[in-house]
Parts: structure tokens; C-alpha cells; sequence
């Protein structure tokens, strides 16, 4: 079947965007076999925060906003932090090109955009097969951390959690690591949720 002009344009496009963070990822994580990874790193508060806690796991953090990886990145480099990393980047497309041999020690999720309406839950992070593939690259014990200011969609995460085979919900674990973010300060309460590989 033939694909339209602008479909064609948009998968060279596609393309030419994961081998550019592919050759990234390659380069700046060589070596590195463990991470704590943060989908969807806002303004990087939380995450540099963490990496300047804990120098010697390598953190990754991804955005899709352009800008809002900049700022990210001036905070890391301000800092001088060797041990995080920042990147424009879709979320299953990192999943996608992330080199086999990295695992993931901890995925944190951070006030992810709820999509309320029905017709939008498509779009949530949390959904089957994100973790099926977070689980692939979480070895037994290994944590997932989720938080939302959102209460349906805490409750959605909850729900997915408990039907999934790989992840147990674990009502004794401590978050892995406060600090006031841009996104928290503004919330009147919100909702947190970590479960463990099995």
C-alpha cells in the first residue's frame, strides 16, 4: 500500500530523530549498565536534585519540550553533575533505542500530563505496554515511583499496577526522594504510588 508525501516525510523524519538520540544515548552512556530514569523531567528540579544526592548512579531524565530541557541542562552543567543526563525525547522512541544492556534501577514518573477526558486516556505513560517494557528492563526488587496531583489517574495507575504481573505495589516503600519541584509547589495534595519488580 502506498504511503501519502508528508506520512513518507514524517517517518524519514521519525527515523533520522532516533538515530540521532540512539548515537547519543551510545556515546554519553557508554558503560553504563544501571540508571534511575525519569519520564517526563519537566524543568529537571527533581531529578538533579537526586543526581546530586546519589553521584554515583548514572540518572537519565526525558521531556518532549525543547526549552524545558535547556533549563535542565544549565542546571546540570551549573552543578557540574558527570552523572546526569537529559534528552529531548518521545517516550517510546527512548525506550526504543536505549542500548539493550542498560537497566533500570528505578522509573519515576512526576505529575505526567492525566489526559482527563475519555477519549485522551490513550495517551497516558501508564498503560500496558509501557510497563511490560519498563519491566523488561527492571530486574527483581527494582522500583517504580509514580505521583499525581490527579486523583483518576492515580487511581488508573493503581488499577494497571494490580493487574500487571511483573509489578506488586509495595504500601511500605519510601519515596526514593523529596524535594520541592516547580509542578509539586503548586499542588494543594497529590497522590504516590511505588511498586516493586517480582
Amino acid at each position: 500500500m502506498e504511503i501519502s508525501e508528508s506520512h513518507a516525510r514524517e517517518l524519514a523524519r521519525q527515523a533520522e530523530r532516533k538515530a540521532e538520540l540512539r548515537e547519543a544515548l551510545e556515546r554519553e552512556l557508554a558503560g553504563v549498565e544501571e540508571i534511575l530514569f525519569e519520564a517526563g523531567c519537566g524543568h529537571g528540579h527533581w531529578l538533579t536534585s537526586y543526581a546530586e544526592e546519589h553521584p554515583h548512579l548514572q540518572c537519565v531524565g526525558i521531556d518532549l519540550i525543547s526549552w524545558r530541557i535547556r533549563k535542565c541542562l544549565n542546571k546540570r552543567d551549573k552543578r557540574e553533575l558527570q552523572n546526569l543526563h537529559f534528552y529531548k525525547a518521545e517516550l517510546n522512541e527512548f525506550l526504543e533505542v536505549l542500548p539493550d544492556a542498560i537497566r533500570f534501577q528505578c522509573t519515576v514518573l512526576l505529575f505526567p500530563d492525566p489526559w482527563p477526558k475519555a477519549r485522551h486516556h490513550r495517551r497516558r505513560m501508564v498503560q500496558p505496554a509501557f510497563l511490560d517494557e519498563v519491566a523488561k528492563r527492571t530486574d527483581r526488587g527494582g522500583q517504580f515511583c509514580f505521583r499525581s496531583d490527579d486523583r483518576p489517574y492515580y487511581d488508573w495507575t493503581i488499577e494497571h499496577l494490580e493487574a500487571h504481573p511483573d509489578w506488586q505495589i509495595d504500601a511500605e516503600a519510601q519515596w526514593p526522594h523529596e524535594n520541592d519541584t516547580y509542578f509539586q509547589d503548586m499542588m494543594d495534595e497529590y497522590h504516590s504510588v511505588i511498586a516493586r519488580r517480582v
